[in-house]
């Protein structure tokens, strides 16, 4: 009986091992952040997200959050999206647990060329993209965020519809940045259409100057996993605003 019991014992040890080694390490967090590379999006202002990201990640608040908040530290890669045939892995996931991983982070960021520059906005491939990369990394985290920031609605490729669904039934939660310098009511499309899952949300930026400012905040939450109450207009008067700006297929 009891070399029975030995022997159940090492086999469910085992198990549990190899299950473990399957899932990947365990972090608090695995994000995706995904940046808007498309036509709309010119040398200028994607260098504005880059220099926005780095100087985000390496932020005072930031960094206490990663020392308070993420023990086991979080998972993060970079990815450039923009047409349904151009998502581009641009900094591969890595470990952000101390400073001097945040600073290394910030470093790739910085130095991560543009890998393409031309098309229309597919979201609903960037969000199916985000899912497949956080499926197939080394990391095993307790909450799984995919962050799209844009500065345009969806125009092409996989429906926006479908895709954020298929995302949020993985158990993902999807957040926007929003950035306003062409489209004022893209916050509102962002609420409307493109976020979902547990405590997700919108931030927005004015412009691309104001990215920086819009990044650390979004990452301090993301990071906290602290929800925010936000106001927002009721949804007949989103979806009447839309449709008057030409809302399109979602």
């Amino acid at each position: 009986m009891a070399t029975l019991l030995l022997a159940f014992l090492l086999n469910t040890q085992g198990h549990d091992a190899s299950a473990q080694s399957v899932q990947g390490r365990p972090v608090a967090l695995e994000l995706a952040l995904l940046v808007d590379v498309s036509a709309s999006v010119n040398d200028a202002e994607f260098r504005l997200q880059t220099d926005g990201l780095a100087t985000a990640v390496t932020n005072r608040d930031v960094l206490a959050a990663i020392s308070k908040f993420a023990a086991q530290g979080f998972a993060v890669c970079i990815i450039q999206w923009s047409n349904q045939k151009n998502q581009r892995l641009a900094v591969s996931w890595r470990l952000v647990a101390s400073r001097a991983d945040a600073f290394e982070f910030a470093a790739a960021i910085s130095s991560m060329p543009r890998l393409g520059d031309r098309g229309h906005t597919a979201v609903g491939d960037a969000l199916l993209f985000g899912l497949s990369e956080l499926e197939t990394n080394q990391f095993f985290g307790r909450r799984r965020v995919i962050d799209l920031s844009g500065d345009g609605r969806a125009n092409d490729g996989y429906p926006l519809r479908l895709a954020r669904q298929k995302v949020i039934d993985q158990g993902v939660t999807i957040n926007g940045l929003a950035i306003l310098n062409e489209l004022p009511l893209l916050e509102q499309y962002y609420q409307r259409y493109l976020i979902g899952g547990e405590d997700a949300f919108v931030i927005a930026a004015r412009d691309y100057d104001d990215f920086t400012r819009a990044m650390t905040e979004k990452l301090l939450r993301e990071i906290r996993s602290l929800p925010l109450a936000r106001n927002k207009p009721p949804e007949r008067q989103i979806k009447n605003a839309l449709m008057e700006k030409g809302d399109a297929e979602w």
